[in-house]
């Protein structure tokens, strides 16, 4: 048994980043690449609100006050939400689990099980799509923060739209890998979302590379 077993009592924002960092390699299935995403998606809102705050009120800079502005309302409260969804995405793992370990001996017992798979399954897959939501709308901010902000911090935001990138592609791995688990007349909406989401990263992610290297060659 890994000392970090028992996850859902955990808050891995809590933890110093070697504690975190010693769970996520520990055999324990969680925190894992759900977690991990949820944390990346944290560390880019961090980066982007640095530069924000780096443009903001420097007359150099002012033709990016309005994208900074645009970037702190996302980022400061993603800092925040993304630790939430890092606790829940490894709670939603752990009750699969936990669901799967269920009594199934008698049929009713056998039904009961697997509706609380399948129901489980499902929440791991949504906390996923939530990350990758979020993510999709820090990445749609980012190359006008490239393009505006302040200049000496673009790396910056280049380092934000690869975790963000990171973040909302490794979370989406988890959303479909739970669906494919499920009935198809199961997380419907879900499913619907997922071609859009997917050419959105895509895109964006090539976006803010383009606008960091473009600014980089000024």
């Amino acid at each position: 048994m890994g000392y970090f077993e028992g996850s859902e009592s955990m808050n891995w924002m809590d933890m110093t980043m070697r504690e975190y960092q010693a769970a996520l390699a520990s055999s324990s299935p969680t925190p894992g690449g759900g977690t991990a995403a949820a944390v990346a998606l944290g560390q880019a809102a961090a980066l982007s609100c640095m530069v924000a705050d780096l443009t903001l009120n420097h007359k150099k800079w002012e033709d990016g006050w309005g994208v900074a502005e645009d970037i702190q309302n996302i980022a400061i409260p993603l800092m925040t939400k993304s630790g939430d969804l890092a606790k829940e995405d490894s709670d939603a793992f752990d009750q699969v689990m936990d669901s799967f370990a269920m009594v199934k001996e008698t049929e009713e017992e056998k039904s009961r099980r697997r509706k609380a798979i399948r129901s489980a399954t499902l929440q791991a897959a949504k906390v996923p799509h939530e990350t990758t939501m979020f993510a999709i709308q820090l990445l749609k901010l980012l190359p006008d923060l490239a393009k505006l902000g302040n200049a000496n911090a673009v790396t910056d935001v280049g380092v934000a739209g690869l975790l963000a990138s990171a973040a909302a592609k490794g979370a989406m791995f988890n959303v479909e890998i739970n669906l494919q688990s499920l009935p198809d007349d199961m997380g419907i909406a879900l499913r619907d979302s997922m071609p859009d989401m997917k050419e959105d990263m895509k895109s964006l992610s090539r976006e803010v590379m383009f606008a960091v290297r473009e600014r980089m060659n000024d």
